[in-house]
């Protein structure tokens, strides 16, 4: 790869971090402190570092393999897969390339889900822009680092993140090892953290949410029964009742023929759901594009903070709501959209499954149809 090209990449990277740090400045005062050290080390290295490393640059090839190379490379894989500890192996974006089977398990995502997607996305927002900072600065040869971060899934256990430069043979890169290791260990056992999963735990979890699910949509059908025929709002206010607090935490519902109005906001308090209740549809880009797409959406760990708009206070509402997953479908009537429900999980609880997304889909058409039911 030219130079030129090498420089072009590592100066977009940095444009990128610079954007997510802009993100990040509505987290809390007492997360503060670590956004505004991101910053300046960001500052610095585009100052002192940016222009200089480009002049050391080397246009040497990778070596060539041997065979004995390629059996050390065989060992050494099955080393990392086995490795007793959590591991992940990531690019300078924080992008996993390989998460070794501890890390699938102490995360509880798959490695073949992980891969190819922003390690970032696994942490709480607060987290985010510091630990992508210094997997830069290590991918660039400035060191080896090592901070504290959180999972998003649980974000009472502080992790710690170990990283180090490493440059696997044949990579045109230096990627980075990250090695995660819970800061409290009584309490990442207590949140069971080191348990490996069985197949008995999980067929029993299975059934369990299904059961629920099932739940759900009956209470839902005996709703929508009863709910009075033919007025929109008012069915898709009382289905918004049956899925908050069983299936989501928050439950939006912006409903209308001549553009959507926010017509529900169920939330875990009354002061969170007051945050939007005033708050316009047509600023939340994820509801807008359901409406526009007629479309269904399911994102685990929302790679964009501003994807449902921001509140009163300008901070975006998938950071200030911890969201970890959410749903958004929408409510077709005579081939129109004439509403559209959204749904959060936050914190630790369980990401939406693809069965509640089928669902929740199942849901809206039911909905549709007791809207435009004659009385």
């Amino acid at each position: 790869m030219a130079k030129t090209d090498e420089f072009g990449e590592e100066l977009a990277d940095f444009v990128r971090r610079v954007a997510e740090l802009k993100a990040a400045r509505s987290v809390s005062e007492g997360d503060l402190p670590t956004v505004l050290d991101a910053a300046i080390f960001e500052l610095d290295h585009v100052a002192d570092q940016l222009w200089p490393w480009y002049e050391r640059l080397s246009s040497s090839g990778p070596p060539r393999t041997t065979s004995a190379d390629r059996q050390e490379q065989h060992l050494l894989r099955a080393v990392f897969q086995r490795f007793p500890l959590p591991v992940a192996l990531v690019d300078r974006e924080a992008v996993v390339r390989r998460l070794n089977f501890a890390a699938t398990s102490f995360t509880g995502v798959r490695a073949g889900y992980a891969t190819g997607r922003p390690l970032t996305g696994l942490l709480a927002h607060a987290d985010r822009a510091a630990f992508r900072s210094q997997a830069a600065a290590v991918a660039r040869g400035e060191g080896d680092r090592s901070l504290t971060v959180r999972l998003q899934q649980r974000p009472s256990v502080p992790v710690h993140a170990t990283l180090t430069a490493v440059r696997p043979s044949g990579e045109p890169h230096t990627t980075v090892l990250v090695v995660l290791q819970p800061g409290d260990l009584s309490a990442s056992e207590s949140a069971g953290v080191t348990e490996s999963p069985t197949t008995q735990v999980s067929d029993l979890t299975e059934a369990t949410r299904h059961a629920a699910l099932m739940d759900v949509l009956d209470e839902m059908t005996t709703t929508l029964l009863t709910a009075p025929r033919g007025d929109r709002e008012a069915v898709v206010r009382e289905a918004a009742r049956v899925l908050h607090g069983r299936l989501a935490d928050w439950v939006i519902a912006d409903t209308g023929t001549d553009g959507l109005s926010r017509t529900t906001v169920l939330a875990p308090s009354e002061k969170e759901a007051k945050t939007l209740s005033s708050q316009s549809p047509a600023t939340c880009p994820l509801v807008v594009e359901t409406a526009r797409s007629a479309s269904p959406a399911l994102q685990v760990r929302p790679p964009d903070p501003d994807a449902f708009g921001r509140d009163p206070e300008g901070a975006p509402v998938l950071v200030q709501a911890n969201v970890t997953s959410l749903l958004c479908v929408p409510v077709v009537v005579g081939g129109a959209v004439e509403g559209v429900l959204t749904l959060f999980r936050c914190g630790a609880r369980l990401a939406f499954s693809m069965a509640e997304a089928k669902a929740l889909d199942t849901m809206s058409r039911h909905i549709s149809l007791a809207a435009t039911a004659t009385p």
